[in-house]
């Protein structure tokens, strides 16, 4: 393979800069090119904004600066984005062909995501294929209809909580939870350890947490999972997993489980999170929250358009130089897919009021081989549907506390959520019996 390091050619932390300032680049990167920073208050404010400027200087690719001022590319058009997706031999995943190393801090917070490991989102070619496949022939333990009653059930017992009250904060008392439970469920998670693995997966995405320890602490959760799960099988994806993989090694393993973990919670909750305040802030949904169930699709489908759960992804490896763009993307350059932005490109919706019913040509959940392994998106939407439909039945009258712009967002280049959802409705009592 082109340009491919063996893990130890890696520069050591001790090597990198401090990271207490900006990294001077040399003469002709991509930060030369009046980059702009994927970082701080302006950008985390208001993305769109920012994807739209940097659309308008450099077109549809464009020099950023990740934390660090680490220079990069941020791919913003949905053409582009497609021909990556579409281009494993040009493109790859491996990020040890990374040709800026030298330049990362040791406490660099894009490390967990970024620094090769044995996940399989760091694999390619044939190795990468097989273990997709042994993924999805995990997921496909799941059975859809079995999935849906046990998202019922949890909807129904975070709702009694709080149904009686006449105000909520739906995203600590529900959003974040229900995908939790059901991810526990699916994957055979002690009840007693969900909370903190819902707390790691969660941390490690958020740029007011740090990212390193968080993701330990869930793979020590995950490890404990998979050491308990070899010695006593039972009928869940870990298990199943396991089984499937027996060539895996137990690193391996835990890896690859916290990325279905990760596809099925936080991002599932993120998409319910928007999707809700979608519904209570635009009139479009609003009118239909009594008993429209066809405007709960249309909006869950919008938000992957218009405010995909997951922005960003890094991403890929220039496996030699290419030009994508009109930009030249030299051997070894880290491509960061804006699946947001890709999404919203006026290149593909000349008309911005046509909406989006019925297309699900999106890449939320990217796409090619190196695309969401087969069902999982399937297993996500069930999740997410369930959260919403149960809601609006239990709690018809959801009335936004706040005025919609006052709505804070999480903070991260790696989602796009509410970070709260203060609500009013009217109390109902549980019966005890």
């Amino acid at each position: 393979m082109t340009n491919l390091q063996d893990p130890q050619d890696i520069p050591d932390p001790q090597d990198t800069p401090d990271g207490t300032g900006p990294v001077a680049p040399p003469p002709g990167c991509p930060a030369h090119g009046g980059a702009s920073p994927l970082y701080g208050s302006r950008f985390l404010r208001d993305p769109t904004e920012s994807y739209q400027r940097m659309r308008r200087d450099h077109g549809q690719v464009a020099p950023v600066l990740l934390e660090a001022d680490i220079p990069a590319w941020l791919v913003l058009g949905y053409r582009e984005t497609r021909q990556i997706l579409g281009d494993t031999q040009t493109y790859g995943r491996d990020p040890r062909r990374w040709n800026r190393w030298d330049e990362v801090p040791p406490d660099w917070s894009l490390m967990p995501w970024v620094a090769y490991s044995p996940m399989i989102h760091c694999t390619e070619g044939d190795e990468h294929r097989r273990r997709s496949a042994t993924v999805s022939e995990a997921l496909s333990i799941v059975d859809p209809f079995e999935l849906r009653a046990h998202c019922e059930r949890f909807a129904d017992a975070l709702i009694d909580q709080f149904v009686g009250s006449g105000k909520a904060d739906l995203v600590a008392d529900y959003v974040y939870s229900l995908p939790a439970f059901a991810v526990g469920m699916m994957f055979g998670v002690p009840e007693d350890q969900l909370d903190d693995l819902a707390w790691a997966l969660t941390a490690s995405l958020d740029s007011n947490e740090d990212p390193i320890p968080a993701q330990q602490r869930a793979a020590e959760i995950v490890g404990r999972l998979v050491t308990a799960k070899r010695e006593a099988p039972g009928l869940d994806v870990t298990s199943r997993f396991i089984q499937s993989a027996p060539d895996l090694t137990d690193e391996q393993l835990v890896g690859d489980i916290m990325v279905m973990m990760v596809s099925g919670f936080p991002a599932t909750s993120y998409w319910i999170g928007t999707t809700v305040r979608l519904m209570l802030t635009d009139a479009r949904f609003a009118v239909t929250l009594a008993g429209g169930r066809r405007s709960i699709g249309e909006a869950m489908t919008e938000v992957l358009w218009a405010e995909s759960p997951v922005p960003n992804i890094i991403g890929r490896f220039a496996t030699r130089d290419t030009i994508l763009g009109g930009q030249r993307i030299r051997t070894g350059d880290l491509l960061v897919l804006s699946l947001a932005a890709a999404n919203t490109d006026p290149l593909l919706w000349a008309d911005t009021t046509a909406g989006f019913a019925g297309n699900n040509a999106y890449l939320s959940f990217t796409g090619g081989d190196y695309g969401c392994p087969a069902g999982a998106s399937d297993l996500a939407k069930t999740m997410a549907e369930t959260a919403i439909e149960v809601l609006l039945d239990r709690v018809p009258d959801l009335t936004l506390a706040v005025e919609p712009e006052e709505l804070e967002w999480v903070d991260s280049l790696w989602c796009r959520a509410p970070s709260s959802l203060p609500v009013t409705f009217t109390p109902t009592h549980i019966n005890a019996g």
